[in-house]
């Protein structure tokens, strides 16, 4: 058996593993949750994010679909319903600061607040080997620069708890930063998104601008990016960034107001984004952001994970 054989057959080892994990019910004492526990959920009208709604209202969490298209969410949240699951629709887009507004102020007058944020809205306009850089400014606006909008907007919503509010953010192993195929060549770069201590803010922004400023004189390619997919691998990268930085940040709350902090790589997914070539079912994508969501009596923050294990960033 070849080395790519052994991989294969270790993967789909740990795929049947994960799923006799999901088939174990919670027992009373991990669920620190209940129908009081309000989750949010961007992008969920369908595929990945649609089902993690799915999943954690199952769960018994009162669970907040969000949809940029009104339409289409109200329609995806009418079919959960009809299943009996508690879940409610507000329109969002997390690019648009007044729909965030709006939109935290319905959180805050209808719930009092949330415990569960999953940013799961992103964007990718390459299938395959393709690898354009005609929409980059879009992906990195709505993949990092909306996503880093939501857990800021909603930090100051998150309610007190002993179990802590999490957040999970859906990102790629393509946005691993020292990826063999698709990590980032320039070392300075490297060196200031992988130094946890010194990593601020600024630092990522400035990164995904600076990529920005070369797709629009057309000198990124020399940049010292990742080959593949370059604008979503670094929209990634700078979500995964962010999520060390946020960790680092909450560790000084207080207790009774712990917020942790986690992203997770899906997989490549049967969905819309990826043009139905995945190998990974949305109900499989999904369970390692809702285990994540869901974690009893084990507080970890600032990791990345994938197949419900931690991995490199």
């Amino acid at each position: 058996m070849d080395k790519k054989e052994r991989a294969k057959e270790k993967k789909e080892k740990r795929r049947q593993e994960i799923s006799l994990l999901r088939t174990i019910p919670y027992s009373d004492h991990q669920r620190w949750w209940s129908s009081e526990t309000i989750a949010v959920v961007t992008g969920a009208n369908r595929g990945i994010g649609f089902e993690i709604a799915h999943q954690l209202a199952l769960h018994g969490v009162t669970v907040v679909l969000t949809s940029r298209e009104t339409a289409v969410g109200e329609e995806a949240v009418k079919v959960l319903q009809e299943g009996g699951l508690n879940v409610a629709f507000h329109q969002l887009d997390i690019v648009d600061p007044a729909s965030i507004q709006a939109f935290c102020d319905w959180i805050k007058e209808t719930y009092g607040g949330l415990d569960i944020l999953i940013n799961n809205a992103g964007v990718n306009f390459n299938l395959g080997k393709d690898n354009s850089v005609e929409f980059a400014e879009m992906v990195i606006q709505v993949n990092y620069f909306g996503t880093k909008n939501m857990i800021k907007a909603l930090i100051p919503l998150m309610r007190p708890s002993a179990a802590g509010a999490r957040i999970v953010s859906v990102t790629s192993r393509l946005g691993r930063l020292n990826g063999k195929r698709h990590g980032i060549s320039n070392v300075t770069v490297r060196q200031q998104l992988g130094d946890v201590d010194s990593l601020s803010e600024e630092v990522i922004d400035k990164t995904m601008n600076t990529f920005l400023e070369q797709v629009k004189d057309g000198t990124w390619e020399s940049g010292g990016w990742p080959h593949v997919q370059t604008d979503y691998s670094l929209s990634k990268l700078a979500v995964n960034a962010y999520t060390r930085l946020m960790a680092r940040i909450f560790e000084d709350r207080p207790e009774d107001h712990k917020i942790y902090i986690n992203c997770y790589c899906p997989g490549w997914v049967k969905t819309a984004m990826t043009g139905w070539a995945g190998h990974v079912s949305p109900e499989e994508a999904a369970d390692t952001g809702v285990w994540l969501a869901l974690l009893p009596e084990k507080f970890v923050s600032g990791k990345f994970f994938a197949e419900r294990r931690e991995i490199n960033f």
